[in-house]
Protein backbone atom coordinates (compact mmCIF):
# COMPACT_ATOMS: atom_id res chain seq x y z
CA UNK A 1 0.00 0.00 0.00
CA UNK A 2 1.68 3.21 -1.18
CA UNK A 3 -0.27 6.74 0.00
CA UNK A 4 0.02 8.98 -3.38
CA UNK A 5 -0.39 12.73 -4.77
CA UNK A 6 -3.30 10.76 -5.93
CA UNK A 7 -4.63 9.55 -2.71
CA UNK A 8 -3.95 12.83 -0.93
CA UNK A 9 -7.43 14.31 -0.37
CA UNK A 10 -8.20 11.07 1.13
CA UNK A 11 -5.68 11.69 4.02
CA UNK A 12 -7.17 14.84 5.63
CA UNK A 13 -6.45 16.25 9.24
CA UNK A 14 -7.41 19.35 10.75
CA UNK A 15 -9.05 20.06 7.45
CA UNK A 16 -5.66 19.71 5.39
CA UNK A 17 -4.97 17.48 3.10
CA UNK A 18 -1.62 15.55 3.35
CA UNK A 19 0.15 13.57 0.88
CA UNK A 20 0.97 11.07 3.21
CA UNK A 21 1.38 11.09 7.19
CA UNK A 22 4.82 11.72 7.03
CA UNK A 23 5.79 15.58 8.14
CA UNK A 24 9.09 17.27 9.54
CA UNK A 25 9.19 18.01 12.76
CA UNK A 26 9.94 21.57 13.68
CA UNK A 27 13.83 22.48 13.78
CA UNK A 28 14.79 19.60 11.28
CA UNK A 29 14.73 20.97 8.13
CA UNK A 30 14.79 24.71 8.29
CA UNK A 31 12.23 26.16 5.98
CA UNK A 32 12.90 23.57 3.79
CA UNK A 33 15.15 25.40 1.51
CA UNK A 34 18.07 24.31 3.51
CA UNK A 35 17.80 20.44 2.42
CA UNK A 36 16.48 21.25 -0.66
CA UNK A 37 19.12 19.73 -2.12
CA UNK A 38 19.61 16.47 -0.07
CA UNK A 39 15.47 15.81 0.48
CA UNK A 40 12.42 15.91 -1.43
CA UNK A 41 9.50 17.52 0.25
CA UNK A 42 7.49 16.54 -2.73
CA UNK A 43 7.78 13.10 -0.95
CA UNK A 44 6.60 13.70 2.20
CA UNK A 45 3.35 14.99 4.07
CA UNK A 46 4.56 18.09 5.28
CA UNK A 47 6.73 20.01 7.72
CA UNK A 48 6.58 22.26 10.81
CA UNK A 49 9.24 25.00 10.21
CA UNK A 50 12.10 26.11 12.42
CA UNK A 51 10.80 28.24 15.05
CA UNK A 52 9.97 31.67 14.33
CA UNK A 53 10.25 34.44 17.15
CA UNK A 54 9.43 38.23 16.77
CA UNK A 55 12.98 39.14 16.33
CA UNK A 56 15.78 37.36 15.42
CA UNK A 57 17.90 34.64 17.95
CA UNK A 58 21.04 33.89 17.15
CA UNK A 59 20.61 31.09 19.23
CA UNK A 60 22.82 28.83 22.27
CA UNK A 61 26.79 28.85 22.40
CA UNK A 62 28.35 26.11 20.82
CA UNK A 63 28.81 23.17 20.54
CA UNK A 64 25.56 23.22 19.93
CA UNK A 65 24.25 19.12 19.59
CA UNK A 66 26.21 15.92 20.61
CA UNK A 67 25.54 12.68 19.97
CA UNK A 68 24.83 9.50 22.67
CA UNK A 69 23.80 6.22 22.62
CA UNK A 70 20.70 6.74 23.55
CA UNK A 71 20.06 9.46 20.79
CA UNK A 72 21.23 13.39 21.23
CA UNK A 73 21.07 16.15 23.61
CA UNK A 74 20.82 19.70 21.99
CA UNK A 75 20.53 23.40 22.55
CA UNK A 76 19.97 25.14 20.05
CA UNK A 77 18.24 28.21 21.62
CA UNK A 78 15.63 28.30 18.50
CA UNK A 79 18.05 30.37 16.72
CA UNK A 80 16.04 31.86 13.29
CA UNK A 81 15.84 34.78 11.29
CA UNK A 82 12.61 36.04 12.94
CA UNK A 83 9.76 37.63 11.42
CA UNK A 84 10.56 40.42 8.96
CA UNK A 85 12.72 37.43 7.08
CA UNK A 86 10.63 34.28 7.63
CA UNK A 87 7.64 36.38 5.84
CA UNK A 88 9.76 38.00 3.41
CA UNK A 89 12.31 35.20 2.06
CA UNK A 90 11.52 31.99 3.91
CA UNK A 91 7.80 31.22 3.49
CA UNK A 92 7.22 32.62 0.37
CA UNK A 93 10.12 30.55 -1.34
CA UNK A 94 8.80 27.89 0.65
CA UNK A 95 5.03 27.65 -1.11
CA UNK A 96 6.59 28.26 -4.51
CA UNK A 97 8.76 25.38 -4.76
CA UNK A 98 6.62 23.07 -2.96
CA UNK A 99 2.62 24.03 -3.09
CA UNK A 100 1.37 20.81 -2.55
CA UNK A 101 3.78 19.68 0.81
CA UNK A 102 1.43 21.32 3.58
CA UNK A 103 3.44 24.36 6.26
CA UNK A 104 2.88 23.95 9.45
CA UNK A 105 4.92 27.34 11.18
CA UNK A 106 5.97 26.85 14.26
CA UNK A 107 5.69 30.06 16.41
CA UNK A 108 7.68 30.89 19.63
CA UNK A 109 8.09 33.40 22.63
CA UNK A 110 8.32 34.75 25.76
CA UNK A 111 5.20 36.56 26.06
CA UNK A 112 1.81 35.61 24.86
CA UNK A 113 2.07 39.13 23.07
CA UNK A 114 5.30 37.60 21.38
CA UNK A 115 2.69 34.72 19.64
CA UNK A 116 0.24 37.32 18.80
CA UNK A 117 2.73 39.25 16.95
CA UNK A 118 3.94 36.34 14.94
CA UNK A 119 0.76 34.93 14.04
CA UNK A 120 -0.91 38.03 13.35
CA UNK A 121 2.23 39.01 11.31
CA UNK A 122 2.04 35.25 8.73
CA UNK A 123 -1.64 34.65 9.14
CA UNK A 124 -2.44 35.87 5.59
CA UNK A 125 0.57 34.29 3.60
CA UNK A 126 -0.26 32.10 1.19
CA UNK A 127 1.26 28.64 1.68
CA UNK A 128 0.79 28.39 5.68
CA UNK A 129 -1.37 25.84 6.30
CA UNK A 130 -0.96 26.11 10.09
CA UNK A 131 0.66 27.19 13.73
CA UNK A 132 1.93 24.84 15.87
CA UNK A 133 2.52 26.58 19.42
CA UNK A 134 5.96 25.66 21.57
CA UNK A 135 4.68 26.30 24.93
CA UNK A 136 8.00 25.22 26.28
CA UNK A 137 8.54 28.93 25.93
CA UNK A 138 9.20 30.32 29.31
CA UNK A 139 6.49 32.94 30.09
CA UNK A 140 8.82 36.10 31.26
CA UNK A 141 5.35 37.63 32.48
CA UNK A 142 4.94 34.98 35.15
CA UNK A 143 8.56 33.84 36.20
CA UNK A 144 9.99 32.03 33.42
CA UNK A 145 7.70 29.25 34.36
CA UNK A 146 6.93 27.45 30.78
CA UNK A 147 3.56 27.88 29.47
CA UNK A 148 2.90 24.51 28.98
CA UNK A 149 3.67 23.71 32.72
CA UNK A 150 0.89 26.30 33.75
CA UNK A 151 -3.01 25.79 32.98
CA UNK A 152 -3.94 29.38 33.44
CA UNK A 153 -0.98 30.68 30.98
CA UNK A 154 -1.53 27.79 28.69
CA UNK A 155 -4.86 28.76 28.57
CA UNK A 156 -4.03 32.17 27.69
CA UNK A 157 -1.47 31.85 25.13
CA UNK A 158 -3.97 29.52 23.14
CA UNK A 159 -6.98 31.93 23.39
CA UNK A 160 -5.07 34.97 22.44
CA UNK A 161 -3.31 32.56 19.21
CA UNK A 162 -6.48 31.35 18.08
CA UNK A 163 -8.18 34.87 18.17
CA UNK A 164 -4.96 35.72 15.62
CA UNK A 165 -6.25 32.55 13.08
CA UNK A 166 -8.78 30.83 11.92
CA UNK A 167 -6.16 28.73 10.32
CA UNK A 168 -5.59 25.09 12.34
CA UNK A 169 -3.74 25.39 15.54
CA UNK A 170 -1.95 22.64 17.15
CA UNK A 171 -0.12 22.77 20.56
CA UNK A 172 3.33 20.85 21.09
CA UNK A 173 3.55 19.60 24.62
CA UNK A 174 6.42 18.71 26.45
CA UNK A 175 7.15 14.82 27.71
CA UNK A 176 7.50 16.29 31.33
CA UNK A 177 4.01 17.12 32.09
CA UNK A 178 4.06 12.72 32.21
CA UNK A 179 0.17 12.02 32.97
CA UNK A 180 -1.06 15.65 33.07
CA UNK A 181 -0.29 15.48 29.29
CA UNK A 182 -4.27 14.78 29.37
CA UNK A 183 -4.81 18.13 31.54
CA UNK A 184 -2.59 20.43 29.67
CA UNK A 185 -4.26 18.70 26.16
CA UNK A 186 -7.82 19.52 27.33
CA UNK A 187 -7.06 23.56 28.62
CA UNK A 188 -5.58 23.16 25.02
CA UNK A 189 -8.89 22.43 22.96
CA UNK A 190 -11.08 24.25 25.20
CA UNK A 191 -9.29 27.37 24.59
CA UNK A 192 -9.32 26.88 21.23
CA UNK A 193 -6.75 24.31 19.63
CA UNK A 194 -7.20 22.56 16.54
CA UNK A 195 -4.94 19.93 17.34
CA UNK A 196 -1.95 18.72 19.66
CA UNK A 197 1.87 18.12 19.03
CA UNK A 198 2.95 14.90 21.61
CA UNK A 199 5.71 15.46 21.86
CA UNK A 200 8.78 17.95 22.44
CA UNK A 201 12.20 17.41 23.64
CA UNK A 202 12.66 15.67 27.32
CA UNK A 203 15.16 18.60 28.99
CA UNK A 204 18.40 16.23 29.96
CA UNK A 205 22.26 16.59 30.42
CA UNK A 206 25.24 14.83 28.30
CA UNK A 207 28.41 15.07 30.17
CA UNK A 208 31.95 15.22 28.58
CA UNK A 209 33.84 12.99 31.44
CA UNK A 210 37.41 13.99 30.43
CA UNK A 211 36.62 17.25 30.62
CA UNK A 212 34.30 17.40 33.49
CA UNK A 213 32.07 19.66 31.74
CA UNK A 214 28.66 19.23 30.00
CA UNK A 215 29.09 18.10 26.39
CA UNK A 216 27.01 21.28 24.84
CA UNK A 217 27.91 24.49 25.12
CA UNK A 218 24.43 25.90 27.19
CA UNK A 219 25.19 22.98 29.57
CA UNK A 220 21.32 21.06 29.73
CA UNK A 221 19.78 20.49 26.34
CA UNK A 222 16.84 18.56 25.18
CA UNK A 223 16.91 14.98 24.66
CA UNK A 224 15.64 13.26 21.32
CA UNK A 225 16.05 10.56 19.15
CA UNK A 226 15.80 6.82 19.64
CA UNK A 227 15.31 7.32 23.83
CA UNK A 228 12.24 9.41 23.10
CA UNK A 229 10.27 6.55 21.42
CA UNK A 230 8.53 5.30 24.72
CA UNK A 231 7.50 8.65 26.15
CA UNK A 232 6.25 10.41 22.58
CA UNK A 233 4.14 7.01 22.00
CA UNK A 234 3.00 6.70 25.81
CA UNK A 235 1.71 11.01 25.89
CA UNK A 236 0.29 10.00 22.32
CA UNK A 237 -1.87 7.02 23.36
CA UNK A 238 -2.83 8.93 26.79
CA UNK A 239 -4.18 11.86 24.95
CA UNK A 240 -5.83 9.40 22.04
CA UNK A 241 -7.90 7.70 25.14
CA UNK A 242 -8.86 10.58 26.52
CA UNK A 243 -9.37 12.87 23.68
CA UNK A 244 -10.03 10.33 20.66
CA UNK A 245 -11.47 12.75 18.30
CA UNK A 246 -8.81 15.50 18.08
CA UNK A 247 -5.86 15.24 15.75
CA UNK A 248 -2.28 14.56 17.07
CA UNK A 249 1.00 15.06 15.38
CA UNK A 250 2.56 12.18 17.05
CA UNK A 251 6.83 12.22 17.40
CA UNK A 252 9.68 11.34 19.26
CA UNK A 253 12.32 9.15 18.19
CA UNK A 254 10.96 7.96 15.11
CA UNK A 255 13.37 6.38 12.74
CA UNK A 256 12.00 3.85 10.97
CA UNK A 257 8.40 3.18 9.17
CA UNK A 258 8.02 0.33 12.35
CA UNK A 259 8.37 3.43 14.48
CA UNK A 260 6.13 5.72 11.67
CA UNK A 261 3.38 2.69 12.50
CA UNK A 262 3.61 2.48 16.27
CA UNK A 263 2.72 6.11 16.64
CA UNK A 264 -0.55 5.53 14.52
CA UNK A 265 -1.51 2.58 16.79
CA UNK A 266 -1.56 5.18 19.53
CA UNK A 267 -3.77 7.19 17.94
CA UNK A 268 -1.41 9.90 15.51
CA UNK A 269 -2.84 11.11 12.78
CA UNK A 270 0.32 12.25 11.57
CA UNK A 271 3.76 10.87 12.24
CA UNK A 272 6.54 13.40 12.84
CA UNK A 273 10.63 12.74 12.18
CA UNK A 274 13.31 14.63 13.75
CA UNK A 275 16.35 13.13 14.81
CA UNK A 276 16.29 11.02 12.32
CA UNK A 277 16.47 13.52 10.16
CA UNK A 278 18.91 15.64 11.07
CA UNK A 279 21.17 12.56 10.53
CA UNK A 280 20.36 11.68 7.40
CA UNK A 281 18.14 14.31 5.36
CA UNK A 282 17.20 11.28 3.65
CA UNK A 283 15.29 9.36 6.47
CA UNK A 284 11.42 10.92 5.68
CA UNK A 285 11.33 9.74 2.10
CA UNK A 286 13.24 6.23 3.72
CA UNK A 287 10.43 6.23 6.30
CA UNK A 288 7.24 7.12 4.28
CA UNK A 289 8.39 4.16 2.07
CA UNK A 290 9.01 1.79 4.98
CA UNK A 291 5.52 2.59 6.63
CA UNK A 292 4.07 1.54 3.25
CA UNK A 293 5.70 -1.35 2.94
CA UNK A 294 4.72 -2.53 6.27
CA UNK A 295 1.51 -1.78 5.61
CA UNK A 296 1.24 -3.91 2.83
CA UNK A 297 3.36 -6.75 4.82
CA UNK A 298 0.73 -6.75 7.25
CA UNK A 299 -2.29 -7.06 4.86
CA UNK A 300 -3.60 -3.31 5.61
CA UNK A 301 -5.44 -1.45 2.67
CA UNK A 302 -5.58 1.78 4.18
CA UNK A 303 -3.71 3.21 6.85
CA UNK A 304 -6.03 5.12 8.21
CA UNK A 305 -7.66 2.01 9.36
CA UNK A 306 -5.23 1.63 12.09
CA UNK A 307 -5.22 4.94 13.66
CA UNK A 308 -5.42 4.42 17.37
CA UNK A 309 -6.35 1.04 17.52
CA UNK A 310 -3.54 -0.30 19.58
CA UNK A 311 -4.89 -3.38 21.89
CA UNK A 312 -4.50 -2.47 25.51
CA UNK A 313 -3.42 -5.80 27.83
CA UNK A 314 -6.55 -7.06 29.54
Amino acid sequence: MTVTAADQQDWIVAGLAFRNPVVLAAGTAGFGKEVDDVLDLAAIGGIATKAVSVTARHGAPPLRVSEFAGGMINAIGLANPGLDAVRAEFLPWLHHAYPDTRVIVNVVGNSVEDFETVIGGLDDMPGVDAFELNVSCPNVKAGGLEFGADPVALAALVCAARAKTSRPLFVKLSPTLGAGVVDAARVSMDQGATGLTLVNTMPGLVIDAARRRPKIGFGTGGVSGPALLPLGLLATWRVRQALPSVPLIGLGGVSTGNDAAQYLLAGASLVGVGTAALRDPRAPERIARELAAWADQQGVRDLRSIIGTLEWPS
